[in-house]
């Protein structure tokens, strides 16, 4: 049985601001390693192992992609009018120079070969491969101490440009990485009112979409939970 104050340790969301004192305090390589090595043993179907790990610490490549961040965000901030642009504008949504490194997991669509074992139907399923080595990545981040930030408001055809990737790799998940001032109770975006998080009892279903639970008894626990 997993403890679940374990499980709440994992699962508090980081926010973006690292602290002072260690804003500048690169990673030790011991522990680089172990997040690297965390992530490469994650499953992936047919075992293909789609990831790659570019690692940037680079100022000159970090503000080229801080850059595409700013242009990008300023076009999302057009989204929104008013109070809501405001408070979209507060929002700390990147780390690309204030963390001492930077981390793209990439996909490489073509390993494996044309035909990847349990690929043939979803084709997709490198791509949520690569997925599973950043949560790996993330978990043992977090055992280490260390705050991830997953910068999605980026250019990707840009991003691919600047870290020079081959035609074949899909830059998944640009994180940032660093030691934080702390790890907040709840994600930023429900703190500052962006977002409420939804009830669970009602995103479960049974055999089949809208469907009540049976038995009713774990619908009550997930009320409670």
């Amino acid at each position: 049985m997993v403890c679940p104050r374990f499980l709440g340790h994992f699962f508090r969301p980081w926010k973006f601001d690292l602290c002072t004192e260690t804003e500048n305090s690169p990673i030790p390589q011991p522990v680089l390693a172990r997040l690297l090595k965390a992530a490469h043993h994650a499953p992936s179907v047919g075992f293909m192992q789609p990831w790659d790990f570019v690692l940037i610490d680079s100022l000159e490549v970090r503000q080229q992609v801080l850059a595409s961040f700013n242009e990008e965000n300023a076009k999302a901030a057009e989204n929104y009018t008013g109070e809501r642009q405001q408070t979209y504008r507060s929002l700390k949504l990147q780390g690309i120079t204030e963390s001492p490194m930077n981390l793209c997991i990439t996909c490489d669509r073509s390993r494996g070969g044309t035909h990847v074992l349990g690929r043939n139907s979803i084709v997709e399923m490198d791509l949520f491969s690569t997925c599973l080595a950043v949560q790996n990545l993330w978990l043992a981040a977090r055992a280490e101490g260390i705050g991830v930030g997953w910068v999605s408001i980026i250019d990707q055809d840009r991003l691919s440009d600047i870290l020079q990737l081959p035609e074949q790799v899909y830059p998944l998940a640009y994180l940032c990485l660093g030691y934080v001032s702390e790890f907040l109770d709840q994600p930023e975006l429900q703190a500052k009112g962006w977002r409420e998080r939804l009830p669970l009892e009602e995103l479960v279903h049974g055999n089949g979409w809208g469907k009540p639970l049976e038995p009713v008894g774990l619908s009550e626990r997930l009320k409670n939970s």
